[in-house]
């Protein structure tokens, strides 16, 4: 299995590895843990991975007030439930946007408290997906790029009885 192409890092990215790098030339004095932590810090998600893996009923809304009738609708959809599987290396498989093909996604934490869904990418990547809502039962997520979700809208995941 093999992720899609991630687009080259954002300058946010770049500017911590050259902030980082300008460090090692100057001869800090830091050690290199230090360096290491600095540069790539990261942050826990807000809930384990493996609590995403299962079947789930999954509906889409676009307008705020229609969430209790998708949460209604996405019940409904347990007849055919959509399932989550546990990936290989720690995260789960999933489809993504716009690609019939399955993917290893990896929760991630941001340094703003934020959960993100997505490919091993800095969190809150354009290809991601923010977690909004979270329950052992209940998951609401949207797209990070203005574009996809405005055409998927907000999901909404209810786990679906065994």
């Amino acid at each position: 299995m093999t992720d899609r192409p991630l687009p080259r890092p954002g300058r946010r990215r770049n500017g911590a590895l050259l902030l980082g790098l300008a460090g090692v030339l100057a001869g800090c004095g830091s050690s290199p843990e230090v360096l290491e932590q600095s540069v790539a810090a990261s942050y826990p998600p807000a809930f384990p991975t493996g609590d995403l893996v299962g079947s789930w009923g999954i509906a889409s809304y676009r307008a705020e007030e229609d969430r209790d009738r998708t949460v209604e609708m996405a019940r409904q959809q347990c007849r055919l439930p959509y399932v989550i599987a546990q990936g290989p290396t720690d995260g789960v498989v999933m489809h993504v946007a716009d690609d019939p093909k399955t993917y290893e996604l990896k929760l991630k934490g941001s340094a703003d408290g934020r959960t993100y869904l997505g490919f091993e990418a800095p969190p809150g990547h354009w290809q991601d997906r923010e977690v909004l809502e979270y329950s052992k039962d209940l998951v609401v997520m949207r797209f990070v790029t203005p574009e996809v979700d405005t055409r998927y809208g907000t999901f909404v995941y209810v786990r679906c009885p065994e």
